[in-house]
């Protein structure tokens, strides 16, 4: 692969402020009307520098230059109409994003002698916790423009022609089931690891038409508007860990955190994220009150199968019919595994699948592993001990020491 770093006239890749993950706003809205005063740090990693084809340091001016004009940027009139139109949206939110423009002194970027990217986001969590999606797309697409020649987009084209070819032979095996066979779900939620913004927009479009039943929602607001498909999220980490350092005791943040989503959004929006600190440790706080309030869970690390044998497992003791009930998984999936794991699960529990590289970055280049996360909140450290080992990002070992002992989890072997 030949690595060309041209100079061309500037193109924003950034557009639109609904260019975003759903749940950046719900996230977003919950914050501003329980929280505002809350101050996050996040920071940037790429976990696999190793695997890159040059240096990520060698993006750096043009970076700079895109959060520049990101941070010109305020919603178009057309795109509070649609915000107002999503039934869980309120109408004061919207009024908020109305006067919303990111503010460019709480985010800066710098490198290392090893060619490492920094990027370090420090400000009120209702304005640093929206830079988070666009950024991460913003380092892919200048990362992957240096890669892109005409062999990289057939590639990727005859692997998304595989995917429709795989759409079409699920959904024939389908129509033979019954009508109490709960339908296979897939939702793109590639926004922050995409190719780049106008291969995404082709992708959700090409599989969307050859299979809606199948292919219907995106996290990705804009293309929910534009497509006419159903915009999908609720929660991501950072919800759940800020309440780490709320005025809470740290070992009632989990249940805190489920509160206020329940005492914000009211039964909507009721898929809770459960490996913040483990599964084990999510199911003794999620208890029949909160079992019986939630639509379902969202699997992001470890094991899916014995994941999922647990909450159906949880479910079952606190006397609720899973069949009730929705498993949303969201983590490395390919159609493939996914529908293995719809057809595992079928007739025990629904479920739903967000799939995100492999969508929308399968073009035969590794793909970066970027992630943004928030490692402080309110000057104090907190961090996810995930089901997956790798996934926890915190350099704070006294904090993460004390979150194992307080929610009992045990350390990775």
């Amino acid at each position: 692969m030949t690595v060309t770093h041209t100079s061309t006239t500037f193109e924003p890749i950034i557009t639109s402020l609904l260019d975003n993950d759903l749940y950046k706003f719900t996230m977003l809205q919950a914050m501003l009307h329980q929280f505002p005063q809350t101050h996050g740090v996040y920071r940037f990693r790429c976990r696999n520098n190793k695997d890159a084809a040059y240096s990520l340091a060698d993006i750096k001016e043009q970076l700079e230059q895109q959060l520049d004009s990101l941070c010109e940027l305020r919603f178009l009139e057309d795109e509070l109409e649609y915000l107002r139109g999503l039934r869980f949206m309120r109408s004061d939110f919207v009024d908020y994003l109305e006067l919303f423009k990111l503010k460019r002194r709480f985010i800066t970027v710098t490198t290392d002698d090893k060619g490492r990217l920094f990027i370090d986001i420090e400000g009120p969590m209702i304005q640093a916790m929206f830079f988070e999606v666009f950024v991460l797309a913003i380092v892919n697409e200048l990362y992957f423009k240096a890669l892109t020649d005409a062999s990289v987009l057939e590639e990727g084209q005859r692997r998304l022609d595989k995917k429709v070819e795989l759409l079409h032979r699920y959904a024939a095996e389908q129509a033979g089931n019954s009508h109490d066979v709960p339908p296979f779900i897939v939702a793109d939620f590639g926004t922050r690891r995409r190719f780049n913004k106008d291969w995404q927009a082709h992708v959700v479009e090409t599989l969307h038409k050859a299979e809606p039943n199948i292919v219907g929602g995106t996290s990705n607001v804009y293309l929910a508007k534009k497509l006419g498909m159903t915009p999908i999220g609720t929660m991501a980490h950072e919800f759940m860990q800020a309440f780490q350092a709320l005025d809470v005791r740290l070992r009632d943040s989990q249940k805190a955190a489920l509160e206020a989503w329940v005492h914000e959004y009211r039964g909507d929006l009721g898929i809770a994220l459960t490996d913040v600190v483990g599964m084990d440790a999510f199911l003794r706080d999620f208890d029949l009150y909160f079992a019986k309030l939630f639509d379902g869970l969202r699997h992001d690390s470890g094991d899916p199968y014995v994941w999922g044998d647990k909450a159906i497992a949880h479910y079952k003791k606190l006397k609720i019919d899973p069949r009730t009930k929705v498993l949303t998984f969201s983590d490395g999936l390919d159609l493939n595994k996914a529908w293995d794991l719809h057809q595992y699960f079928k007739g025990q529990i629904k479920t739903s699948f967000g799939i995100g590289t492999n969508l929308t970055n399968d073009m035969g280049i590794t793909p970066l592993n970027i992630v943004l996360k928030l490692v402080e909140c309110n000057g104090q450290p907190v961090a996810k001990l995930s089901d997956s080992p790798g996934k926890t990002m915190i350099n704070n070992d006294t904090y993460l020491a004390y979150l194992r002992q307080v929610f009992d989890v045990d350390e990775p072997e």
